[in-house]
């Protein structure tokens, strides 16, 4: 599997169907993302990113960023 990790999922909040990811590695609106884990294997693009409630396009590693996933995750 060929790739560069990001960041981890910190937290998913299942009503909104949103992750917090904290991310090692620089991620920008329209990056495809892959989310892997022991029960979730998927791709993504992602479509919109916050910090602290506010859009932003891009965010850098040391930051906890939002964003809407299309299926479940868990940290």
């Amino acid at each position: 599997m060929s790739g560069i990790r990001i960041g981890k999922v910190t937290h998913f909040f299942d009503r909104i169907s949103v992750a917090v990811l904290d991310l090692t590695d620089t991620i920008r609106a329209g990056d495809t993302i892959h989310f892997l884990g022991r029960s979730t294997d998927f791709k993504q693009e992602v479509t919109s990113l916050q910090i602290e409630h506010q859009a932003v396009s891009e965010a850098g590693p040391g930051q906890e960023v939002a964003m809407k996933v299309v299926q479940p995750v868990r940290p």
